[in-house]
């Protein structure tokens, strides 16, 4: 199974980031339905570990929280961008969220993250799109804030491959008390 751990966004928030995304030849966006804040993507596990996986995410708990994104980018920093993102307001509350879940699955045994923990939301994946037409809609967009909105849970889902990209399926919610 491929998994990963993500929070999921209000449809108010969702229809403000399909509205701006348009505009860059070569990009593949990503559907309203699908957009998302990935906290831990998990990767391909075998499905006998997955009851450990459900379990121990139950004790990443933490109190609900306000979020907010904020500003535009593309990934990879300083070479030729493959992928468009929408940031999240500097978020404590979020971090600490992140770390729980993290600490759970490595005791769940999963490998530790290696990556730094760089909050975004994917918009789209490019191919071939101009370096200037990606500088014009970073700048475009550079003023993009959303409206807060409450993190109330967080959710284990499920994501398949195919030729149109991934279909993810949610497996658990985890509700935050």
């Amino acid at each position: 199974m491929r998994l990963f751990v993500a929070i999921d966004l209000p449809e108010c928030v969702r229809e403000r980031l399909s509205m701006i995304s348009c505009g860059l030849p070569g990009a593949r966006w990503v559907l309203p339905e699908q957009l998302h804040l990935t906290l831990r993507f998990i990767g391909e596990v075998m499905e006998d570990r997955f009851p450990d996986i459900l379990n121990e995410l139950d004790a990443a708990r933490c109190e609900p929280f306000s979020m907010q994104l904020q500003g535009v980018g593309f990934f990879p920093p300083r070479k030729k961008p493959r992928v468009v993102w929408v940031g999240v307001e500097k978020n404590e509350q979020l971090v600490r969220l992140r770390n729980r879940i993290e600490s759970v699955l490595v005791h769940a045994g999963l490998e530790p993250e290696k990556r730094k923990f760089a909050p975004h939301i994917t918009l789209a994946r490019l191919n071939k799109t101009p370096v200037t037409r990606v500088a014009g809609f970073l700048e475009q967009h550079s003023l993009f804030i959303s409206q807060a909105f409450q993190v109330n849970a967080f959710r284990l889902y499920s994501s398949v491959l195919n030729a149109r990209g991934a279909k993810h399926y949610i497996e658990q919610e985890y509700p935050l008390p």
